[in-house]
């Protein structure tokens, strides 16, 4: 039996434990101090939570964070420095450079890994395989109805409540974007981390009162030729701001623990 460490519980960790894979266990949670008594009210006293990296002593086969960028921040260089492989779900922390460049170089002191989850958006393989041979250019577009742009700074841009047809509201790059509208910071710095990085990757943003679903448009050109992926989500019955398909990759990746074929 492999067991995991979960950072983080919200919908989408529970989503995952209650999902779990045969063979895989969840034997620790980490959240806030504050949160641990009513998170371990809510799991098998099997499962130890704790606010620390450091409480734990044993050696998890799988670090799973699913807590956001402040988690990240808070929690990865611990993990990392332990030698522990560490899968994250908010990859819009490595936009800050300096938090990416630190996160790298203890994982290649202590032989630990960094595993960028593909979360909301699909064909990270392609596009990552693409840069092999030579990326062109890679763009990223979402598009939102106005609703769900409101309380980020896309409100300083463009009359959300007043717009009648879809409008671009912001072009610049993935790192850009991952600092002015954090909410959509995971699905561009993905994009970018698979493709011309944080700087070379362009980011469209727009918002659409036509469309009732958030979508992803990520367009690449290369020496290999075009590619076009199209994806619209559906949301987690539980959390109406979390992706499903984000939740599946992390599934996905914790499938990869105990299947023999990999893909």
């Amino acid at each position: 039996m492999k067991r995991i460490m979960m950072i983080g519980f919200g919908a989408m960790a529970q989503v995952v434990w209650q999902n779990l894979p045969e063979g895989l266990e969840l034997a620790w949670v980490v959240v806030p101090e504050n949160s641990v008594a009513k998170v371990q009210a809510q799991l098998p006293e099997q499962v130890q939570v704790m606010s620390s990296i450091a409480a734990c002593k044993h050696v998890p086969d799988l670090v799973i964070e699913v807590a956001g960028q402040a988690a990240v921040k808070e929690h990865a260089e611990a993990v990392l420095s332990k030698g522990w492989d560490l899968a994250m779900i908010s990859v819009g922390a490595l936009a800050d450079e300096d938090l990416s460049q630190r996160l790298q170089q203890v994982a290649k002191q202590h032989d630990s890994h960094l595993i960028a989850l593909s979360g909301a958006v699909a064909g990270m393989d392609g596009l990552a395989a693409a840069r092999e041979l030579g990326l062109h250019t890679v763009t990223y577009q979402g598009r939102k109805n106005p609703k769900s742009w409101q309380g980020s700074h896309a409100e300083h841009l463009v009359d959300l409540q007043g717009l009648q047809a879809a409008q671009v509201f912001f072009q610049g790059s993935a790192r850009e974007a991952a600092m002015l509208f954090p909410a959509n910071a995971n699905v561009a710095a993905t994009v970018a981390l698979a493709g011309l990085g944080m700087d070379g990757t362009q980011v469209e943003l727009i918002a659409d009162p036509a469309v009732s679903r958030n979508q992803h448009t990520i367009i690449a050109k290369g020496e290999f030729g075009e590619m076009r992926i199209e994806l619209m989500g559906i949301p987690l019955p539980s959390n109406p701001k979390t992706s499903t398909l984000a939740a599946l990759s992390v599934l996905r990746q914790c499938r990869q623990l105990v299947q023999s074929i990999q893909i």
